[in-house]
This record gives structure tokens, C-alpha cells and sequence, in this order.
């Protein structure tokens, strides 16, 4: 069992982050806390050097505020222990810098079938458990 448990949930994946907090909240000690994380690409860190185009914050802003209450509507109707933060960055990058400050043991991360484009710059899943100090679960 485990005392923290960081869920990674995308909001163009709310089924399937469902099913991995159902699996978490399983896993978790009695009085463990489990944190429901989301990454907000900046999609500014994307264009530069492509595109003279630069996104308005409030895109960005506005992105953070449905993911905080997305997560927080999730976490009231399944009754998490725990909590919801969102962070700006590329979504493997969060999901490993947010585990190690957490001390967390666990990360249950929800994986697709690969792509071809999978292959040639990863998934998000795989740079998780190839980087993450902690263990990680990959629900498909």
C-alpha cells in the first residue's frame, strides 16, 4: 500500500483518469492523500523558433481553471483524500518534478496504445517511468 499517490489526469482523458483514480484510491493507506495533478502545456515554449504567433496568457490561465475544477468535481465525487494542483510545463517534466517534491511512492499514469509518432519522441507514460525516482504504474 501506499501513503501518497500522484494521479496524473488529462482533461482530454477524463474517462480513463478516472478509471486510475479508482485504482489509486485501492492502493492508498488508510490516511494517505492522493494528489490530482494536471500539466497545462505552454504552448509558448512550442512556438518559439516555429511561429511568430505568442499565445495570450489568459489561454493559458483559463486552461489551469478548468483542469482545478475539473479535478476538484473528480475529487468530490469519488471522496479523494487528498488534493488538486495543476502546474504550466510539459507534462512528463510536472509529473516528475511534482513526485520528487512530494516524496511521493507511487504515480499511476494512464497510457494509450502507442503511435507511430510514440516512437519517435515517446510517450508521455514511458518518459514517466523512465525518469520517475518513485514507482509507477501505467493503466492501459
Amino acid at each position: 500500500m501506499y501513503r501518497k499517490i500522484i494521479v496524473p489526469i488529462a482533461m482530454d482523458q477524463l474517462e480513463h483518469g478516472e478509471k486510475t483514480l479508482g485504482i489509486a484510491k485501492t492502493l492508498l493507506d488508510p490516511g494517505g492523500e492522493i494528489v490530482l495533478l494536471n500539466a497545462v502545456e505552454d504552448l509558448n515554449a512550442y512556438a518559439q523558433g516555429y511561429m511568430i504567433v505568442d499565445f495570450p496568457m489568459e489561454i493559458i490561465d483559463a486552461s489551469r481553471k478548468h483542469a482545478v475544477a475539473t479535478l476538484k468535481g473528480l475529487k468530490e465525487k469519488h471522496a479523494i483524500n487528498g488534493r488538486v494542483e495543476t502546474r504550466v510545463g510539459s507534462a512528463a517534466s510536472v509529473i516528475n518534478t511534482v513526485a520528487d517534491e512530494e516524496g511521493a511512492d507511487l504515480v499511476i499514469i494512464a497510457s494509450h496504445r502507442p503511435g507511430l509518432i510514440d516512437y519517435f519522441i515517446g510517450s508521455t507514460a514511458s518518459r514517466v517511468a523512465s525518469h520517475c525516482q518513485c514507482t509507477v504504474l501505467i493503466d492501459r
